[in-house]
């Protein structure tokens, strides 16, 4: 029998719940007669396995540490019989989570027939079990003795109420470091309650958890510390790593003036002799308060009363469908429930999603706190409106924004609606892919620095990026914002979030999403340490080229620098929520002065006032499903997406055809100081380093597959053999891949699934090759080398044709390029005509400009390759013709691209010209009226009317809304280190 070690697997959960599958199958073989040197052998492997999970069981209440012992001590007596009865139970228990329903014998008591650790009734052992309550762990830490252990688990446990929701165990650590063992192995827990007496290092040995664990508890401690100085501490290092644990404090001495000084690190502090019961009671109710969902709640307690509606809605508890003749299907399919609960009313208990003040208030201000935001919204039509909420909440005409060129559409759509000046950032190409990758910080801090040199840093307003892209490209959110605010202290943040929700509940992922840096920026500028480096990095900073500024690691200045940070999550995507379920994240500073009634009027511009309840209910449902198990969750599935790794890699067909890329393939050597090339793969403390230092990093739950050597392009084999023959849908492909994303809903089983459809293709391209003619053997081979071969180098943004460009004068010209007016410029049909690819190319040879008049966008991934108002380039032209995906959204197959006419140009370009002289002639060093030069310029298409061509399109009305952003205050220049004084 083979033992695999625990380097098998990338969690303990996993390894611990395969190790006790293998203890079943063995202790059962254990019991059949055998040849002494057969059942030499199999003593050792089940002994291989006992040594597995000693290290780990004590940190679970079942089967706890006692039961574990019992089960080892009847292998070492060599009773094998009730050793695999033990195990059978132990494992069947942990595989159908009967554990929690507490129908589960205790060892001790097998004789008897009496119930023991696993009945969650009451004090009573005969009490029946109650399969409906809901189970979790509380982590006690604490130097005890077993004695001590079991009376104060029976004091609690008499404590239980049989009309009780939830019902819990104890698991009892000793020591610091194992109570941060505890909270990264064991997703049960809820709850960690500190003592004052407990040891800083592990009694027990922990070495073998090594590539499962990493601890940072040893810069904190040093062993000097008073008793209650070391639970503040460790009580930090465990919201740190688990912020959705309640922490609870018990001490035995000067309990109100602890209370006072370290209150703030715990939910509630008890008196060791007092506090039992109201321990319980606060146990229970901070689970009960995490678990409360107060829309979805209201709204069925609404579903269930009966209504007479005489407003909108026939389909309300489903009148409309029970009395009709023809569409009762419609009932059977959906079930009554999802009718009843379907209203118009925004009162009766409900509440208004533009104005909450009941039910839906309380489940915003609900995940607020979940996501770690100062506020947080839902949206009930996806994030692609979240992102133009946000946009137009911060974003006035003319102001300039650094925007990813290839973010989702719905960001370059908002931008126009804006009236914003963008200035596009450039990826890092993956050429033998043919896709991008994210935006290095260097190019980000270039376009600073020139919009500095040009003197129009006082009107950027946003800079917006991709965390985690479509392809799984990380950036680190806080060294971004830390070096852009030292340019720019006053700058706000948006990162689409939107394949990245699940991050904030992993440990290890936490750190690079928004808001978990947002705040992390915000402590860090509080700082008196920050304050000392950065006063003392002054004088260096102020003599320093741009060019040496773009090559060192940057500090704002604590005293100007702003947190204004935005995240837009689709919860739907990684998480639980009805489709189009999503929430804008807020952690901005100066919200309430500068942005919440701006936001709360784009909030309304953009949200329907009949939103669809289902989805805002899911949305308060998803919430309470993460703050209570999303660890659990997310760390399964990070599991399963390395399983697959695991399983395509190891292959030995799968390797002739397939390769998961790794991060060294998607993340070039410059972007990754640690040099590791697959940091997840080669241990917890690897991933730690990578994640803690690189740039860019790789989400390790997507599994991007090479697929060149199989001679079929992504579009293929996705649409013709995934999707067609076997049912597996795909979203993301590119000339030579496809991307697998798993998420909290993937399971073992729906993963083995793919490696048979994968094998099972290999398997025929193989017999395939094998049995093919020189000639298709040739084809064959040309196939496989163009698709392994990079193409030509992928195009950068191409640029504005110079009648889109900003007007105003600076040191130097910049390219932020008015979208909005190119794409308005489009409505007139006389201003634009439709040219092939052929004639564009004719057209760049003889040395004319095309200029795009629309957005021209391969869907997926759904960014933008043409923006309205960009010149045509070759390149570009090349690149779109070897897409695989047949959806290019703004490209007519028939007809071509829709381009501007020369004579559109030749006057859009005049206009131009007139603005510039206009801002010449009445420039002033005031940002503000600058800025009203560009609030008040006309619009080239308006000339195109003056000149007979074209009607003035209706669409300019909309530069009407805002208000001009000349009424505000001058905002100073943002300054570099010593350069602010």
């Amino acid at each position: 029998m083979t033992v695999e070690g625990p380097r098998a697997y990338n969690t303990v959960w996993q390894m611990r719940s395969d190790a006790w599958c293998r203890l079943e199958e063995a202790a059962e073989v254990l019991t059949a007669p055998a040849e002494p040197q057969e059942r030499e052998r199999q003593v050792e492997a089940v002994a291989e396995l006992l040594r597995h999970l000693t290290p780990v069981e004590p940190y679970w209440a079942f089967p706890g540490t006692l039961q574990f012992a019992k089960i080892a001590r009847r292998f070492a007596a060599g009773d094998y019989s009730k050793f695999a009865r033990a195990v059978a139970r132990v494992n069947r228990a942990l595989t159908t989570d009967s554990y929690r329903r507490g129908d589960v014998d205790d060892l001790s008591q097998e004789d008897s027939g009496q119930r023991g650790i696993g009945d969650f009734a009451t004090g009573d052992p005969d009490a029946p079990a109650a399969p409906d309550r809901l189970y979790f762990e509380v982590l006690v830490v604490d130097s005890l003795t077993e004695e001590q252990e079991r009376t104060l688990r029976q004091e609690l446990r008499n404590w239980r109420r049989a009309d009780a929701d939830f019902v819990y165990e104890l698991v009892f650590v000793g020591s610091a470091e194992e109570a941060l063992i505890a909270a990264r192995l064991n997703v049960n827990l809820q709850a960690v309650v500190i003592r004052r007496h407990f040891t800083h290092h592990a009694t027990r040995d922990v070495s073998t958890l090594s590539d499962f664990i990493d601890l940072q508890l040893e810069d904190d401690l040093t062993g000097n510390e008073t008793p209650d100085e070391r639970a503040s501490i460790l009580a930090e290092s465990i919201a740190h790593l688990r912020p959705e644990l309640d922490l609870y404090l018990m001490t035995e001495i000067d309990v109100e003036s602890i209370a006072g000084r370290l209150g703030e690190n715990f939910r509630r502090v008890f008196h060791a002799r007092e506090g039992m019961l109201e321990l319980h009671l606060s146990i229970l109710q901070g689970v009960a308060d995490r678990y409360r969902t107060p829309f979805f709640s209201a709204l069925k307690q609404y579903s269930q009363r009966p209504t007479g509606v005489f407003h909108a809605l026939p389909i309300s508890q489903g009148k409309s469908i029970v009395g009709s003749h023809w569409i009762k299907d419609m009932l059977t399919f959906y079930g009554l429930d999802v009718f009843m609960a379907e209203t118009s009313a925004t009162c009766g208990g409900l509440d208004s999603l533009l104005e909450p003040t009941g039910p839906l208030r309380d489940a915003q201000k609900l995940a607020s706190e979940t996501y770690g935001s100062r506020h947080t919204y839902f949206v009930t039509n996806g994030t692609s409106t979240a992102n133009k909420i946000v946009t137009q909440s911060l974003v006035a005409p003319g102001d300039i924004v650094l925007l990813d060129r290839n973010c989702h559409q719905s960001h370059h759509y908002g931008m126009l609606m804006a009236g914003a000046q963008v200035v596009y950032l450039e990826a890092f190409p993956l050429p033998e892919y043919s896709m991008y990758g994210a935006v290095p910080l260097r190019e980000i801090k270039s376009k600073l620095l020139a919009l500095k040199r040009a003197g129009k840093l006082d009107r950027v307003r946003l800079l917006s990026l991709t965390n985690c892209t479509f392809d799984g490209v990380v950036y680190d959110p806080l060294r971004v914002m830390e070096e852009c605010l030292a340019i720019k202290p006053d700058l706000v943040f948006l990162w689409d979030e939107a394949w990245f929700a699940f991050a904030r509940f992993h440990p290890d992922f936490r750190a690079r999403t928004a808001m978990a840096a947002a705040a992390a920026l915000r402590e860090k500028l509080q700082d008196p340490q920050y304050l000392a480096d950065y006063q003392a990095s002054i004088d260096d900073v102020a003599t320093a080229s741009d060019e040496d500024l773009l090559s060192r690691r940057l500090r704002p200045d604590p005293a100007k620098a702003r947190v204004r940070v935005y995240a837009t999550q689709s919860t739907h995507k990684t998480l639980t929520a009805l489709r189009q379920g999503s929430m804008i994240h807020v952690y901005d500073q100066d919200f309430g002065q500068k942005t919440s009634e701006a936001f709360h009027e784009a909030y309304m511009a953009h949200t329907s006032t009949s939103p669809n309840y289902q989805i805002l209910a899911s949305l308060d449902l998803g919430r309470r499903q993460v703050a209570l198990e999303g660890t659990e969750m997310v760390v399964r599935q990070i599991e399963n997406a390395m399983q697959l790794r695991d399983a395509i890699d190891t292959h030995p067909l799968l390797q002739t055809y397939m390769r998961c890329l790794r991060t060294s393939d998607m993340i070039p050597e410059e972007y990754r100081p640690s040099g590791i090339g697959q940091p997840l793969r080669s241990g917890l403390r690897n991933m730690i380093t990578a994640w803690g230092t690189d740039e860019f990093v790789l989400d390790p739950s997507r599994v991007t597959l090479s697929i060149g050597r199989t001679g079929y392009d992504g579009d293929t084999f996705k649409r013709d053999l995934l999707m067609d023959r076997y049912g597996v849908q795909i979203n993301k492909t590119s000339r030579n891949t496809v991307l697998f994303m798993t998420n909290i809903g993937t399971t073992r089983s729906s993963v083995a699934f793919l490696v048979e459809v994968l094998v099972k293709l290999a398997r025929e391209i193989h017999n395939d090759v094998e049995d093919m003619s020189l000639s298709e053997r040739a084809r064959f081979e040309q196939n496989v080398h163009r698709l392994t071969t990079p193409t030509a180098t992928q195009p950068d943004f191409s640029g504005f044709h110079s009648a889109f460009l900003d007007p105003t004068e600076g040191i130097e010209q910049t390219p932020e390029g008015d979208v909005r007016r190119a794409f308005y410029l489009s409505y007139d049909d006389v201003a634009c005509e439709y040219l092939t690819d052929a004639q564009i190319e004719e057209r760049i040879d003889a040395g004319g400009d095309v200029v795009s008049a629309t957005f021209v966008t391969p869907y997926p991934p759904g960014f933008p390759v043409l923006v309205p108002g960009q010149v045509f380039s070759r390149e570009i032209l090349s690149f779109i013709r070897n897409l695989d995906t047949l959806e290019v959204h703004g490209y007519n197959p028939e007809l071509g691209y829709r381009v501007y006419t020369d004579k559109a140009i030749e006057i859009a370009l005049a206009d131009n010209r007139r603005r510039a002289a206009a801002a010449r002639s009445e420039f002033v060093s005031a940002p503000a009226a600058r800025a009203t030069v560009h609030a008040a310029a006309t619009p080239a298409s308006a000339a195109l009317a003056d000149s007979g061509d074209v009607p003035t399109p209706s669409g300019e009305s909309a530069r009407g809304r805002r208000k001009a952003r000349a009424a505000e205050p001058a905002e100073p220049n943002g300054q570099v280190g010593a350069a602010a004084e």
